[in-house]
This record gives structure tokens, sequence and C-alpha cells, in this order.
């Protein structure tokens, strides 16, 4: 493996790590569009510096870039505050009209300066180590590595001053308020770290990556855990994973690194939406043919409490009484046996008295309507889960 490759790894492990803080927490908080946002609407402020210093690698580019970022979330809640949009309406609206004034300040000005639209979006990794940081004679290595690396270190510095901050401000900015820790400076403050994680991953990766880098590895682990710190660390893992994986894609692919990448990380996020033991679509199907399934033992239950004439509880004439057909009828029998709700003798049912207990509960429930006891009460009584 060449030094090259060694420092692609690298700069892509070390980009994911640091786009995946502020992701998480814009996943968590119903943003994430506006990563997209942001990352397509910093074009203006990387024009507007170039015009500036006639340079592509200067300071000025990346503050002015950030600045913009900042605007184009400024611009958004304040449509979205009218009351006349939702937030992703005015998402919608305001980063294709920034990344549209980027896109003419370049074909007006800058033709024929090496601002390729496609380059922005998509970006290449394969380039980054040839951009190269030297003081003097000393060769320290690509610049993106740098800026990425600096970056990731400030984005964990605030997180672990902040983190207390950022968790209440994420889920209840009221009580954020009330404790005197100011929601909008978090937001912003927020907003501010994604601006600038996106500007310096943006000429490494391009818009496009920088997104799914931000949000892929955040959206995975959610289905995992809701545990905050296990939410971070699991999307800097995820992330640093999908960018490795993903580059050995492309190099045996013969294929682009954030194409590759991106594939990778939407892959690992369908496998885990499929199989996700709490909250994947598998366990999820499963879960709703399981409460089915209990409702229809609460029927049955209370089917047989209702009923004291023994033709009514035949085990032979359970479907015909209660219009299940004799699968269906089986397997409520047998869940109903099961948790020990029933007796038969003799080929006629009969509740048992933890089956008569938990009966008239469900009948209290029904009455109450309170949605939140029947859970307890399943917690509580089901011996056996369908």
């Amino acid at each position: 493996m060449s030094t090259s490759q060694i420092e692609i790894q690298l700069i892509a492990a070390i980009v994911a790590a640091a786009c995946a803080i502020p992701g998480v927490f814009l996943v968590l908080r119903k943003m994430s569009l506006i990563s997209d946002a942001i990352s397509h609407s910093i074009l203006p402020g990387i024009v507007l510096g170039f015009f500036i210093t006639h340079s592509l690698t200067s300071p000025l580019n990346i503050l002015l870039a950030t600045l913009t970022g900042i605007l184009t979330v400024i611009i958004v809640e304040i449509i979205q505050k009218t009351g006349l949009v939702k937030e992703d309406t005015a998402i919608g609206l305001v980063f294709p009209a920034m990344f549209s004034i980027g896109v003419i300040l370049i074909a007006l000005n800058a033709n024929d300066v090496h601002l390729d639209i496609d380059a922005v979006l998509l970006g290449e990794l394969a380039f980054a180590p040839f951009d190269r940081f030297i003081i003097r004679t000393t060769d320290l290595g690509p610049k993106s590595l740098w800026v990425m690396g600096g970056i990731l270190l400030i984005s964990l510095l605030l997180l672990v001053i902040f983190f207390k901050e950022l968790k209440v401000s994420t889920f209840d900015s009221g009580l954020a308020a009330a404790m005197g820790f100011a929601p909008s400076i978090m937001h912003y403050g927020l907003m501010s770290v994604a601006s600038i994680t996106t500007v310096g991953a943006f000429d490494a990766v391009g818009a496009v990556l920088v997104v799914a880098l931000m949000i892929a590895p955040a959206a995975t682990i959610y289905l995992l855990t809701d545990n905050l710190k296990k939410l971070i660390f699991g999307s800097v893992v995820v992330g640093i994973i999908a960018a490795i994986a993903g580059y050995w894609l492309a190099h045996f692919l013969d294929a682009s690194i954030a194409g590759a990448i991106t594939t990778v990380l939407g892959v690992i996020f369908l496998i885990t939406y499929l199989l996700a033991p709490k909250n994947g679509l598998i366990a999820t199907f499963y879960k709703q043919k399981q409460q089915r399934k209990e409702v229809m033992l609460i029927t049955f239950l209370l089917h047989l409490k209702n009923h004291k004439e023994e033709e009514e509880r035949l085990v032979s004439h359970l479907s015909d009484h209660i219009n299940w057909h004799e699968v269906k009828a089986l397997s409520v029998l047998e869940l109903a046996s099961k948790n020990n709700f029933i007796t038969i003798h003799n080929g006629i049912i009969d509740l048992s008295e933890k089956g008569n207990e938990f009966t008239s509960l469900a009948v209290q429930y029904i009455t109450d309507n309170e949605k939140s006891r029947i859970e307890t009460m399943k917690k509580e009584w089901f011996l056996f889960r369908a």
C-alpha cells in the first residue's frame, strides 16, 4: 500500500469523524436537510473569497464560506418563523438560490479559473494528497489532513465542554432556557460548527459526500440506540468504516471514491434499517403482528368472560363464534394457553383465575382508554410473547 493510499484513507476517516459529530445533533433536531443546504450555499462565499484574494486556498475563503452557511441558516429560520411555510420548504427555497448565485458568479467572472461545478459537488479524494502543506522546505503532509484534523479537534473540544447544554437544548429547548443555557446560542453554535466542517471537507470530498457523512452514520446508529454518547461514538465508527471500505470498493471498481463511500453508507443504513433489533423494518413488522395477535387474545378472553354457555366456549366451534378462520383461532388459543389464561376440559374452554383477573383489567383499560396501562399490563402479565 503506497503512501498516497494511506493518506487518502486517513483523510477520508478524519472527514467522516468530523462530519459525524455535528451530524448526530442535526439528525436529533430533525434538521438533516440543513446540511445539504449548507454544503451547497457556501459556494458564493468561496467565489467571493476568490475575488478578494485571487487564491483558492486563502483562509478568507473558509471564513466567507462559513459566514455564507450561517447566513443560509438564518434566512431559513426567518422564512420559517413567518408561519407561511414549513422548514423543509424554506430550505428548498433558500439553498438552490444561494447555490445558483455562486454558479452565476463563476460563469460571469471566473470562467478561466478552476472552480469546476462537478468537482464541487462530487469532490475527488484521490487528488487530496497532492495539495501539500509545506513550510519552507518541510513537507508536513496533505493540507486536507491538517484542516480536517484541526476541525475534528475543535469539534471534540466543544462537544466535551458543551455536552450537557447541547443535550438539553436538543431534546427540550424550553427546559434549556429555564436552566439558563440559551438554546439559540447552542443552535447557532451548532450551525457554525456544521458550516465550518462542511467548508473544510468541501474541497476534498465535495458536497454530496459531506451530506452523506453527516447524516447517514447518525441515522444508522439512531436505529440501534437512543443513548446520546453511544449514538455519537457509533456514528463516528460507522463513518470511519464506511470511508475506508468505500475507498477499497472504489479501488476495486476503479470508480469515484466519494461515490463508493456514499454507496457503502447507503448499504450499511439499508442493512440496519432492515435488521435493527428494535426499530428495524423486520422487527417492526413482527412487533405489529405480535400486537395484532395480542389484541385478538384480549378479544377472545372478553368473549369467554361474557359468555357462560358451553356451546360458546367449545374449542371445535371457536372459529365459528368469533368469526376467525381456524388457523387464527388456534394460534390465539395457543397464546392464551401459554400465558395460563385459560383451562380446557373435555373440549370446553374456561378462564383461569389469572385470565379472569387479566380480562377484568383489560375491560378497565378499554373503559378508561389509557394507552399506557395496557402496555404495562402486557409486561406484567404475559409470560410468553407471540
